[in-house]
C-alpha cells in the first residue's frame, strides 16, 4: 500500500527523495534551487516549505509538496501545492487524490483555512473538490488557473 513520507524523513535520506521530486519539476539550471529549499524545509506541524514522496516499499512513485510561494503574480495567497506528480505506471489508482488529501491536512493542521494551487491542467483539480478563483501570471507572463479548496470540512 502506498504512503507518504516527508523527505526530510525518507528512508534513503533526503537528496535521492528530492532528486526524484527535481527529475520531475526541475531543470538543468535549478538543482540547487531545489536542494536548498528542501534542506530548509520543514517536517514539522506548522513550517513551510514541505516537500513528500509517496513510496510503494522503497520505491518512490509520486510527490507533492506545501509551499509558501508558487512564483505567481499572486503572492498574497498561501500555502500552495506544488510539485504533484504520480508516475504514469501508478495513474488511474487515485494517487493524485492521496497526495492531495495528505497536503490538505497538513496544511489545516499547520492552522491554515484554504489550500491552493496554480495549474494549465482544465477539469482534473475540479474532480476532487477544487474550485477556480482567478488567473495568475509568473514572471514570463505566462497565464495559470488559480484553484482554492478549504482544508477542513464545514469551512
Amino acid at each position: 500500500m502506498p504512503h507518504i513520507v516527508n523527505i526530510l524523513e525518507h528512508p534513503g535520506g533526503l537528496e535521492p527523495a528530492l532528486d526524484y521530486i527535481h527529475r520531475q519539476w526541475g531543470n538543468q539550471d535549478n538543482h540547487a534551487f531545489y536542494l536548498d529549499c528542501a534542506r530548509h524545509s520543514s517536517a514539522g506541524p506548522k513550517g513551510l516549505p514541505r516537500f513528500y514522496v509517496l513510496m510503494e516499499e522503497m520505491e518512490i512513485i509520486g510527490c507533492c509538496a506545501l509551499l509558501v510561494s508558487d512564483f505567481l503574480s499572486r503572492q498574497d495567497l498561501w500555502p500552495w501545492l506544488g510539485c504533484l506528480y504520480v508516475e504514469p505506471a501508478w495513474r488511474g489508482r487515485r494517487l493524485s487524490g492521496a497526495l492531495m488529501a495528505h497536503a490538505r491536512a497538513e496544511a489545516s493542521r499547520a492552522g491554515y483555512r484554504e489550500l491552493f494551487l496554480s495549474t494549465t491542467h482544465d477539469g482534473l483539480y475540479e474532480k476532487f473538490g477544487w474550485s477556480r478563483m482567478d488567473d495568475g501570471y509568473n514572471s514570463d507572463g505566462d497565464r495559470f488557473r488559480i484553484y482554492r479548496i478549504a482544508t477542513s470540512v464545514g469551512l
